[in-house]
C-alpha cells in the first residue's frame, strides 16, 4: 500500500521549506488567508518553487467567496504561473444559488489543460454536492476533491465523507478525496481506519495559527500520525 498523501498550505518559502523538512508530500500555495486563500503572485510562486522540490498546487482564486470574479484575469494569471513552471492547480466556482459554475470552472480547466488540479472546498458550500461532482467529474485534469464533507468542517461532515468514499470509482467519484477543513489530529486515526488516504492542513502546523510560520516539528508529528 502506498503512503498516504499529506498536503500542507504554504504562504512563503520559509513555510515550504519547513513543510518539506517535516515530511509533507505536496504544498498548496496561497496568499491572504484572511480571504481564505487567494492566488499568489508569480514572484511568490517562483520563490517557493526555487526553495523546495515538492509538488506545488497553486490556488486560482482572485477574491473571497466562490464566484469566479474576473475570469479573464484569472486565466491570464494561470498562464503567467504556467510560464513560470506551475503545473498543478486548485480551483472551483459556484453560482449565486450555490450550484456549480460549470462554465467558469471549465474555462479555467481549459486554461490549465495538461495540468492536474483539485476542486477545492467550494464543494462543501454548494447546494448539492452530488450535482457538483456529476457536473465537474469529467473535466480534464481533475484528480482530487478537497473537502471536509460539510461547510462546518470534519466534525459535521464525517458521515458525508464516509458515504462518498463508499461510492469511489462511480461517476463523479473517481477522484481522490483530500480531507481538509476543520481537520484535527484526533480525527486522523478513525479516518485512516475507514480507508481515507489523503489529508490537508494549514493552521494546524503553525504554533500560533496563521500569525506564525509552518513549524517543521508539527509537520513531522502529523506525518507520523497519518502514516500510523
Amino acid at each position: 500500500m502506498s503512503r498516504p498523501i499529506f498536503e500542507v498550505i504554504a504562504l512563503t518559502p520559509q513555510d515550504a521549506q519547513a513543510a518539506e523538512s517535516g515530511g509533507a508530500d505536496r504544498l498548496e500555495l496561497v496568499t491572504d488567508m484572511a480571504a481564505d486563500g487567494l492566488t499568489p503572485s508569480v514572484r511568490d510562486f517562483a520563490g517557493i518553487r526555487a526553495a523546495v522540490e515538492l509538488p506545488l498546487r497553486v490556488m486560482l482564486r482572485l477574491r473571497d467567496g466562490f464566484a469566479p470574479g474576473d475570469l479573464d484575469g484569472l486565466c491570464t494569471r494561470a498562464d503567467a504561473l504556467r510560464a513560470e513552471g506551475a503545473d498543478e492547480f486548485v480551483f472551483g466556482f459556484l453560482d449565486a444559488d450555490g450550484g456549480v459554475d460549470l462554465a467558469a470552472t471549465a474555462a479555467v480547466a481549459e486554461a490549465v489543460a495538461g495540468c492536474r488540479w483539485t476542486f477545492h472546498r467550494a464543494l462543501d458550500h454548494s447546494a448539492d454536492r452530488a450535482a457538483v461532482r456529476a457536473a465537474v467529474g469529467g473535466l480534464p485534469g481533475l484528480d482530487t476533491f478537497l473537502t471536509s464533507g460539510a461547510a462546518g468542517g470534519v466534525d459535521a461532515g464525517r458521515d458525508v465523507l464516509l458515504a462518498e468514499l463508499a461510492r469511489a470509482g462511480g461517476p463523479g467519484y473517481g477522484q481522490r478525496i483530500l480531507i481538509g477543513g476543520g481537520l484535527r489530529a484526533e480525527h486522523v486515526p478513525g479516518l485512516r481506519a475507514a480507508g481515507f488516504d489523503a489529508f490537508h492542513v494549514g493552521g494546524a502546523v503553525r504554533p500560533d495559527g496563521w500569525r506564525s510560520p509552518v513549524d517543521a516539528g508539527r509537520v513531522a508529528e502529523w506525518r507520523s500520525l497519518i502514516d500510523g
